[in-house]
């Protein structure tokens, strides 16, 4: 049964209940109709961008993948630009394979080329961490001689 007749024979039952209705009862039944119609189109709908393993699957078209280590969110704002459908799954701690649509191909692989641009520049211009600079001053700190206050002490005694 497709959602036209769906639609027709709900209005049908509608029109038959309605004969002794209010103008406002009618109009509350009406956009209750047009919600519930709107809700199951919304639900027809195929997803798009990043969505579950699942969900990708049932878009009942060809499926390919990529292997990807490192972060999933540089991949995702970067596949945001291109518009694809994809999805991730874990294989192994920091290591994914990238699932996507077969006939998304060319897209994705110039959003991978990207990413894989914008991971080798995060590596070549990464700024020391916190940690790393205060281990470093820390050392510096411990390296030094330690200076005592012995000139001061001079100085007040010549007083």
């Amino acid at each position: 049964m497709s959602l036209q007749e769906d639609v027709d024979n709900r209005t049908v039952a509608l029109s038959v209940k309605a004969t002794r209705l209010t103008a406002q009862v009618l109009m509350k039944a009406m956009r209750a109709v047009i919600e519930k119609i709107q809700k199951e189109h919304g639900k027809a709908q195929a997803p798009q961008g990043r969505q579950s393993v699942k969900q990708l699957m049932n878009h009942r078209s060809a499926i390919n993948s990529i292997p990807l280590d490192g972060d999933t969110k540089l991949f995702d704002r970067v596949a945001r630009k291109f518009n694809v459908d994809y999805s991730f799954h874990k294989t192994g701690p920091g290591k994914y394979l990238l699932l996507f649509k077969a006939g998304q191909a060319d897209a994705i692989t110039a959003a991978f080329s990207e990413f894989s641009k914008l991971v080798m520049a995060r590596g070549k211009n990464r700024r020391p961490r916190v940690h790393e600079q205060l281990e470093k001053f820390t050392e510096r700190i411990r390296t030094q001689p330690q200076q005592q206050e012995r000139t001061r002490e001079a100085s007040r005694d010549e007083r």
